[in-house]
């Protein structure tokens, strides 16, 4: 038998990431920069590092529950609460996951059947496409740069067909740095709540939006139980290689994710959701600092970009340009 006939087609098919394929070209390489993954170049902040540090001192290396820490999530319920007026419970509403990649990947297995579709604005994260392709099901790619690389309600309806199951939306947007208002968010909402298809919005970013507050997508009239929220700590706080994230949504969708979740990573590590309880308790003037400093780096590349004949998406949010 060869090896290769081994392998799942679909997994034989799928191609390797390119932006992972740059990166390790490039790591070796004296004197090189690399710009190709969505790494903040600033360290996790000090008060977040010393709460990993002490609870590993304290003993804090066991398990978890599946669903994560309790109090992560009760402080995760007061964040979102906080913030934007919506409510969780974090008993049933809430699951930890190891970045926002496992809460995607977990969405589209406890979703999707085989044949039904997942639409994704392009540019687009480039996982999201062999995810959905993974769990069974069909990437629609929906182009947006000849509406300033924003999703339209126009462009929205004509990309839905009959087993259109959901829109993955992440905003404000990697790799292009564009991002929603709420008047534009509402429209959008409107047009997936008219065809029953779910919302999974991907708002890692959210933290990182300068040009106008960020709208979360849940906070929408009527939209919270039509919306799969995602996010985490690994941009916002500077915490990549920590790997925490979480996904909050209805109960019975929640339970479908922490099934399979259980299954296959069990929890996070709980030293690193020990440092995302602190991120959210003493780390927002840390935020508010590298944001700062991503904007002042904002307007620095977008005048060089410009000034040497680049064409830039406007980066409203997140730490990209793109040029």
């Amino acid at each position: 038998m060869k090896t290769e006939s081994m392998i799942a087609k679909k997994v034989r098919e799928m191609k390797p990431s390119g932006i992972r394929v740059f990166f390790d070209l490039v790591l070796g390489m004296k004197d090189v920069i690399s710009l190709g993954v969505g790494e903040p170049d600033h360290v996790t902040p000090w008060v977040i590092r010393e709460a990993g540090i002490t609870a590993i001192e304290q003993g804090y290396t066991s398990y978890t529950s599946n669903k994560g820490l309790m109090k992560l999530r009760l402080y995760i319920a007061r964040h979102i609460q906080k913030e934007t007026g919506v409510s969780y419970d974090p008993e049933e509403e809430i699951l930890i996951t190891v970045g926002v990649s496992e809460a995607v990947d977990l969405a589209m297995r406890a979703l999707l059947d085989p044949g039904d579709r997942v639409l994704i604005p392009l540019p687009s994260y480039v996982s999201y496409g062999p995810t959905v392709e993974l769990a069974g099901g069909i990437p629609v790619f929906i182009d947006t740069e000849k509406d300033g690389f924003r999703l339209t309600p126009k462009t929205l309806e004509k990309a839905i067909r009959p087993r259109t199951k959901a829109l993955l939306l992440n905003y404000p947007n990697n790799p292009t740095g564009v991002t929603y208002t709420r008047k534009e968010l509402n429209a959008l909402k409107n047009v997936l709540l008219r065809h029953k298809i779910l919302c999974i919005s991907d708002e890692i970013y959210g933290d990182l939006t300068y040009d106008f507050k960020h709208t979360s997508f849940p906070s929408l009239p009527r939209a919270k139980p039509a919306t799969l929220l995602l996010n985490g700590f690994s941009k916002g706080h500077a915490m990549t290689g920590w790997r925490i994230g979480y996904a909050c949504g209805p109960a019975p969708l929640i339970a479908a994710m922490t099934k399979i979740h259980q299954y296959t990573i069990l929890c996070p590590s709980i030293v690193s959701q020990m440092a995302a309880c602190e991120a959210l308790q003493s780390g927002k003037r840390a935020v508010a600092e590298m944001k700062r400093d991503y904007a002042r780096r904002r307007r620095i590349v977008r005048d060089a970009l410009e000034r040497i004949g680049f064409e830039i998406a406007p980066p409203q949010g997140a730490f990209y340009a793109f040029a």
